[in-house]
């Protein structure tokens, strides 16, 4: 692993204040003790987590939750744990997954960094979803971005042979930059020349509908472990 992931605190996040709805609050306090897994420095046990064999796909930030299980609910095949810090946001999702009887997904309430560090071993992913992640638009904010080359080494270690990371943003210097970093990973090919079409397993989400409203144009990039 790069040493610039082990030496800097790299975190995924900035926690930001939201008001907990009364439904959010029903659905972390009924289904958090069966849906949430709690954080710990050990391999995640995915056969004994969903109580069988099947396509493992993290999502990292998933926000309100809508499009990860519209996803899950879309795709009964796979297996997919959710990764975000920001409660609302995993109540939201709670509400869902209760509302869809959805048997297919769990969240980890954590920082994704060391969610991927400690709870997924090397090779163990089948996929990896980041859609829409903060673009720190002002330029003395681009070191906060998400997408860094150790993030990426870090991302790339924990898919298997022919495992895909699928990123989306509005923000075109991000996918500029998106594009640069992970064509530079050895480990990752893409999949296109350049950017992807929308894969169909992601729904349009209200980020890209707001960013399509704003005339920013949504780039997909789609690359595959070599």
């Amino acid at each position: 692993m790069s040493e610039e992931i082990q030496h800097r605190a790299i975190r995924s996040f900035v926690l930001r204040a939201g008001r907990l709805g009364t439904g959010q609050s029903k659905a972390l306090e009924e289904l958090g003790p069966r849906y949430v897994l709690p954080y710990v420095t050990a391999p995640m046990d995915w056969p004994g987590v969903f109580g069988r064999q099947a396509p493992r796909i993290l999502e990292i930030g998933f926000g309100m939750g809508g499009a990860t299980a519209e996803i899950a609910r879309g795709h009964p095949e796979n297996d997919y744990l959710g990764v975000e810090v920001h409660t609302p946001g995993v109540g939201a999702l709670l509400k869902r997954i209760g509302e869809l009887d959805l048997a297919n997904l769990r969240i980890v309430q954590h920082d994704a960094v060391e969610v991927l560090q400690h709870m997924l071993a090397e090779s163990s992913l089948d996929g990896i979803h980041i859609f829409f992640p903060d673009p720190w638009h002002k330029k003395r904010h681009h070191k906060r971005r998400l997408i860094q080359p150790a993030f990426v080494e870090l991302l790339a270690s924990r898919l298997g042979p022919g495992g895909y990371l699928h990123l989306a943003t509005d923000w075109e210097d991000y996918a500029r930059q998106m594009l640069e970093v992970l064509a530079a990973n050895p480990l990752l090919r893409n999949t296109t020349d350049s950017y992807a079409p929308r894969p169909d397993h992601r729904p349009l989400t209200k980020f890209e509908q707001r960013g399509l409203r704003l005339g920013h144009g949504v780039r997909d990039l789609v690359f595959r472990r070599r």
